[in-house]
């Protein structure tokens, strides 16, 4: 059928395909049979083998959710129905009778499902289901530079296995930088589906091109401590101003790739004797050493996993733990710059860090944004530390050009100008909240708003505290209630704060208000959280009617987190 240099060609490229690009070239090639041998030039929608699929998801942000729907309008295509459904809805009592099964599904904080998935994650570990009949695949959306990444999608993937399911296709993890990989992952679950036909099947529809994010180069006008002496921590007050207008809105984020210090690649290429200036293909770039290390690898908190792999390439007993790639090389070193060369194929993207921004651009005008960060700093053998990214925009000078994109926000978002909103923001939680004031301020939105904000000092550390007190005497903010812990006995929380206020805050949101919390996830807001199901109980509310309320309000959209 094929002459032998046709033959030699697939032949050669078989070996180097995966499974999954397996399954999409089967696919491709049966299309193009399809529509040759009806005299076209293009491939002919053939009836999908599959006649209906569940396709479910969990998410925080909504990338789950806008993923999932990309996944059934490209199944629609192919003839096949779609039950899309939010896990927080799905009925557990259909999951054994389910014949098709596709969860896309991402991982919060220190891997811990998102909150409108966790009954569903608890419910399939701690239940023992036959699910023999179910066939399944799982996307795991995720940040690579958390210790557990993708944990959740793991989880979901391995148990569902455990409890009889069948895989249709492995795992897929992606990113931060997830469009590219998501959208092949949905080509190969088109594939999967249709290759169990029993005539040959139609190639596939073309998946949406990844459009890739929008990156604007701006410039660095300001960048100042807003944190008085003595105080404990630093925290950085930075505006940027760009050529072109931005496009944003407030509750967005700033997302950005910082650069590692140039000080610790010195080391790095002193250590290994590597020639700085040697081109290296990895994955995704082909760069010399000494741009690899400084703008597009992770070298500073390496994961388990590519310090298990470094032992395995290195030959060397390395503990289960994280580490800089600097102190791996003291510690472990490599027997020679070639091995190095390969040390660098294993390490990881540098991923980009997320910023809540804290401005309006209708306050502050389209051509500039506002970020706020907090220097991240920690002690290594009696050596202190600091955060990758923070450090790196801390330091930037006046003047300085720096990349950035937009990281649109799907749930945390400003109301109607009319609703009324609480803000629960300490520390640089407080971020997003300028934003919001400066932007209703800006527009005359009638609402009123609520801010609760805490620090350690008064004196040292309350942030944007002028134009916080000015809204307060302008009257767009309405209520203001501060928690400053260190400067009492009693340490004194945003919490705390809250339970004080309690019977307002009910009426509020008995009114219709929207909440808002902003910080870290761990232990704030998860006591916040609590204190408003305490607020509830005290109402007549069971522990699980007062939680149930708090992802009601979640559903209908007048709860909104931003935590981290």
């Amino acid at each position: 059928m094929l002459s032998d240099a046709k033959l030699g060609a697939i032949k050669s490229l078989t070996p180097t395909l995966s499974r999954d690009e397996l399954l999409w070239a089967s696919g491709y090639f049966a299309g193009l049979a399809q529509g040759i041998a009806g005299g076209q030039e293009t491939a002919v929608a053939a009836p999908a083998a599959v006649k209906k699929i569940s396709l479910v998801y969990g998410t925080e942000t909504g990338n789950a959710k806008k993923l999932a729907t990309q996944l059934a309008a490209i199944a629609k295509k192919k003839g096949i129905t779609v039950k899309l459904t939010g896990l927080d809805q799905y009925r557990f009592a259909d999951l054994s009778k389910e014949e098709y099964f596709f969860v896309v599904i991402s991982t919060q904080g220190e891997g811990e499902p998102p909150l409108l998935a966790k009954k569903f994650y608890d419910h399939i570990h701690e239940n023992q289901l036959n699910l023999g009949k179910l066939k399944f695949g799982v996307l795991a959306l995720g940040d690579s530079s958390y210790p557990e990444f993708c944990k959740t999608g793991e989880d979901v993937d391995a148990r569902l296995e455990a409890l009889g399911a069948h895989r249709v296709l492995p795992l897929k993890k992606c990113d931060v930088e997830y469009e590219e990989d998501a959208l092949h992952w949905l080509d190969n679950v088109a594939a999967a589906l249709q290759s169990t036909a029993s005539a040959p099947a139609a190639a596939l529809p073309a998946a949406p091109k990844a459009t890739g994010k929008k990156y604007y180069m701006g410039q660095v006008i300001t960048n100042i401590n807003l944190n008085d002496r003595g105080s404990n921590k630093q925290t950085f007050h930075i505006e940027i101003t760009t050529d072109e207008p931005i496009d944003y809105q407030p509750g967005d984020a700033l997302g950005i790739v910082p650069s590692n210090k140039q000080s610790m690649i010195n080391k790095i290429l002193g250590i290994t004797g590597i020639d700085p200036d040697k081109e290296i293909q990895t994955e995704k770039v082909t760069a010399p050493v000494r741009d690899l290390l400084s703008q597009h690898l992770n070298i500073c908190y390496l994961l388990k996993s590519t310090v298990k792999k470094f032992a395995e390439l290195t030959n060397q007993q390395i503990p289960d733990t994280r580490m800089s790639l600097y102190d791996l090389l003291r510690i472990y070193p490599v027997k020679d710059a070639a091995q190095f060369e390969d040390v660098i194929k294993i390490l990881t993207a540098q991923s980009p860090r997320l910023y809540s921004i804290s401005s309006s651009p209708n306050a502050h005008g389209e051509n500039e944004i506002h970020i706020t960060v907090s220097k991240n700093q920690f002690t290594v053998e009696d050596e202190e530390r600091y955060g990758v990214c923070s450090e790196f925009l801390s330091d930037l000078d006046e003047g300085h050009e720096i990349e950035f994109y937009i990281q649109k926000a799907k749930h945390f978002k400003l109301p109607e100008e009319a609703s009324d909103v609480i803000m629960i923001g300490p520390g640089t939680g407080v971020a997003p909240f300028r934003s919001f004031l400066a932007e209703r301020d800006a527009t005359g939105a009638s609402g009123r708003n609520w801010l609760f904000f805490g620090e350690q000092h008064f004196v040292t550390d309350f942030l944007y505290q002028t134009e916080i007190q000015s809204y307060l005497e302008t009257g767009v903010l309405n209520n203001l209630d501060l928690a400053f812990s260190r400067d009492t006995d009693q340490k004194i929380y945003v919490q705390h704060r809250v339970k004080e206020k309690g019977a307002e805050l009910l009426e509020w949101l008995n009114n219709g208000a929207h909440l808002y919390i902003c910080g870290a996830k761990d232990p704030m807001c998860k006591d916040v959280e609590n204190t408003f199901v305490e607020l509830f109980k005290a109402k007549g509310k069971s522990e699980e009617e007062a939680r149930n309320y708090l992802v009601q309000l979640e559903e209908e959209g007048r709860y909104s987190k931003d935590v981290y």
